[in-house]
């Protein structure tokens, strides 16, 4: 089922953005990020995030991103954001002309960690899927939309009950560059009970 643009709404609004029923593009501002304390201490909250809200305990929800991205930390993927302290993220974020780090931040009562993998810079399109199985989460992602690989599996402290989830992008430094989210649609969940 594609996701109903219709029923989207923006946690904090970005400045330059499309929205139709086949894609949705934002164009990210500098200094915009999701971060909360660990290791670096600072909190940041700012970066804009699309999403639609359900109560399925159950589902899958698959998006593909495509990304110009060529500055440190430039970032955009897949989010649930339910307040500023408790949420999770999966993207692919740039480093340098080398490599970039495909990872993952799950947030919990506000503290934030970061798991991650090198993969090349050339690399500049990414499908996520996100699986839900009551307050428990799996996150792949796919070079191909077809072949997904396991990111990690992870649990929300506050992600039992309603849900938010949907997309972001941000430009952490002084940086701006264009996200374009196509594909998106949420299926039964592929993520199977555990025998």
């Amino acid at each position: 089922m594609k996701i109903d643009a219709s029923k989207l709404f923006w946690i904090r609004q970005p400045e330059n953005f499309l929205i139709t029923d086949n894609k949705i593009e934002i164009i990210t501002l500098p200094n915009t990020d999701l971060w909360q304390r660990t290791y670096y201490g600072f909190q940041n909250d700012n970066a804009p995030v699309l999403q639609t809200a359900t109560t399925e305990k159950y589902f899958s929800f698959v998006v593909k991103t495509e990304f110009d991205s060529k500055t440190r930390f430039d970032q955009c993927g897949i989010v649930i954001y339910l307040d500023s302290e408790n949420w999770l993220k999966a993207s692919v974020e740039y480093e340098n002309n080398s490599f970039q780090r495909l990872g993952s931040v799950v947030t919990n009562y506000g503290y934030s960690d970061w798991a991650t993998t090198d993969i090349p810079a050339d690399i500049k399109s990414v499908w996520y899927r996100l699986s839900r199985r009551e307050s428990d989460y799996l996150i792949e992602f796919s070079y191909n939309g077809i072949d997904f690989k396991q990111m990690r599996i992870c649990h929300l402290a506050k992600g039992a009950q309603t849900i938010n989830f949907g997309i972001y992008a941000c430009s952490p430094e002084q940086s701006s560059f264009k996200a374009t989210f196509t594909q998106m649609e949420i299926t039964d969940c592929v993520w199977k009970k555990h025998q």
